[in-house]
């Protein structure tokens, strides 16, 4: 399966800022840094029509944004103010004014979008769900738990809101006027028809959408691979479930069935060849938060419901790849060989691995035949292993059946996979 990126054609414009620090995106004078493009323009375009397209869009940028007072304000029409830099994960303030009738949204990665809008009643969109407030992820369609607000925080109409956007992979937090109102959601890609992640980066994108809207200071945090693994650990509140790791809960909790077992220093698993798992307990549904590391050419896997011996990617429910997927001693796999695939059985969404040297955070849920993987804030993998009906090779699994078992890791040969982290809750 295909890596997933920025599908728009857009993507011409797009290249990644490394700030660390608060940045202002918006001078205060005029719009430097900044272009005019409509997403929905683009997208079926090819690259040459899409760069003519953006031509025409800077003389019309100019007849309907201005600058006034160290303000943003648009008229509610033509392109949307878009960032020339793309962005992966992020932390962007702002704030917004809104006056009667006004509708307008923030596009992050380019993809739509955090909702903006006149929430009165009279302003005739409660229909679209306007009276539940703004900063909802209104385009969700799958994670439909962040397409509605928490809280109606908006500030009353004419008066300016507060955003605090905060942007791990496609975990998306938004906060209106110091209220949060987008928990930690998974933000769908609305670009996508087959379900894949949000695109990796993009642009931010002010909308317009027919009616006026005012913006100021507007600044922007970039966060890297690390402190993004760091966040994401704490948000999804694993360090309250139950620590299996080896140096937690006794190495002898963890069983070695070949091969030189691992070691383990300062909280790190490294090493080990042949299976070991974690022989305390049996699991049957549960959720299984952990963080990686690989090296060039790494190769592993994490066992569901294995038995306690015999073949770690047949013997138990499955095999849950985890690899190199960029390593050229790769390029050539079956699509149900490359990370976070359920092995042989069904292919995951590439493009989430962090760098090769960097840790990786991944989650991942098992509840009956369903199973979801989650990595660095992205969901790669969401399976009904019912639907499985071609087997990679059309060979047998004798363990496809097991409704419980142990959770362990497939060890291989060097380069290996160094782990920490471990937690595992399990599901009622």
């Amino acid at each position: 399966m295909k890596k997933f990126i920025i599908t728009a054609s857009f993507a011409f414009m797009s290249t990644i800022s490394m700030a660390s620090e608060y940045v202002s995106l918006f001078n205060g004078r005029d719009f430097d840094g900044w272009v005019g493009l409509n997403p929905h323009s683009h997208v079926k375009l090819d690259g040459e029509a899409s760069k003519a397209l953006a031509v025409k869009e800077q003389k019309e940028l100019l007849e309907h944004w201005k600058v006034e007072n160290g303000e943003i304000v648009n008229d509610g029409n033509g392109p949307y103010l878009t960032t020339i830099k793309s962005y992966e994960n992020i932390e962007l303030t702002l704030e917004v004014k809104m006056i009667e009738g006004s509708d307008s949204g923030i596009y992050l990665r380019g993809t739509p979008q955090v909702q903006l809008w006149d929430t009165r009643e009279e302003a005739g969109k409660w229909k679209h769900g306007a009276d539940k407030g703004s900063g909802g992820l209104w385009n969700n369609k799958i994670h439909l738990e962040g397409k509605d607000p928490l809280k109606h925080a908006d500030a009353p109409i004419g008066s300016w809101n507060k955003l605090r956007i905060l942007q791990l992979g496609a975990r998306t937090s938004v906060w209106l006027n110091e209220v949060l109102v987008v928990d930690h959601v998974i933000m769908d890609n609305y670009w996508s028809k087959t379900g894949e992640p949000l695109p990796q980066s993009g642009p931010v994108m002010l909308q317009t959408h027919g009616a006026p809207v005012y913006w100021r200071n507007i600044q922007l945090r970039e966060i890297d691979s690390n402190e993004a693994v760091d966040l994401l650990s704490q948000k999804s509140g694993e360090q309250q479930w139950k620590n299996i790791t080896p140096d937690q809960v006794g190495a002898e909790q963890w069983k070695s069935t070949s091969g030189q077992p691992f070691e383990m220093a300062n909280g790190v698993m490294s090493g080990g060849e042949g299976i070991y798992f974690y022989a305390a307990q049996e699991f049957s549904d549960y959720q299984f938060a952990f963080k990686f590391k690989l090296e060039h050419g790494s190769n592993n896997g994490l066992l569901i419901h294995y038995p306690g011996s015999g073949d770690g990617a047949y013997g138990g429910l499955c095999e849950l790849q985890i690899l190199d997927n960029d390593d050229p001693k790769y390029a050539k796999l079956d699509d149900r060989q490359y990370h976070g695939s359920a092995y042989g059985m069904k292919a995951a969404f590439r493009g989430a691995l962090n760098p090769v040297g960097d840790w990786n955070h991944q989650i991942v849920t098992i509840a009956g035949r369903n199973i979801t993987v989650e990595l660095n804030g992205y969901e790669i993998l969401r399976a009904n292993l019912d639907e499985v009906k071609n087997f990679m090779g059309d060979k047998a699994h004798p363990g496809f059946d097991r409704k419980k078992g142990y959770v362990g890791f497939g060890g291989h040969n060097k380069p290996y996979v160094d782990f920490k982290a471990l937690y595992i809750k399990e599901l009622k």
